[in-house]
């Protein structure tokens, strides 16, 4: 009975395995292409990220046995998922920093723009017609020269 569990999972972590590799496979034709370079790109474009597919081709292709061709391209996606982790680990810190960032600008510029705006409404309405005016004259300039 031990083996019936691993059975029914077979089929789900089979079908998990085609649409991690058919969401990648943009991303890992280059790695595919210089692992096997006798395949050729539109062939492996052909396949449109089909795992079974892709191995089909490869080891027709390169006289290699499918599972050794499914194994090597389980690697590489593992290796693929991998790189994504660690870029996202280290995007993380760089987020809260821009995040800091933000509030500390928001905190400062925002009273240095909105005091001369509270200081004189019309003035700055003015401005911002005239800004709008000048725009707008600018596109449609633009346009009639097209």
């Amino acid at each position: 009975m031990d083996s019936a569990p691993s059975s029914a999972d077979a089929p789900a972590d089979t079908q998990d395995l085609a649409y991690r590799f058919r969401d990648r496979f943009e991303s890992l034709l280059p790695e595919i292409q210089k692992r096997w370079p006798e395949v050729t790109h539109q062939a492996l474009e052909a396949t449109r990220g089909s795992f079974d597919e892709v191995v089909h081709l490869i080891s027709a292709q390169s006289d290699r046995a499918a599972s050794l061709v499914t194994v090597q391209l389980e690697e590489l996606l593992h290796q693929a998922g991998d790189r994504t982790r660690n870029l996202a680990d280290n995007l993380d810190p760089l987020e809260e920093q821009l995040e800091h960032l933000l509030d500390e600008l928001n905190r400062t510029l925002r009273p240095k723009l909105e005091k001369p705006v509270r200081d004189s409404p019309l003035m700055s309405l003015a401005v911002a017609a005239g800004v709008g005016i000048l725009v707008g004259a600018l596109l449609t300039g633009g346009r009639r020269s097209s």
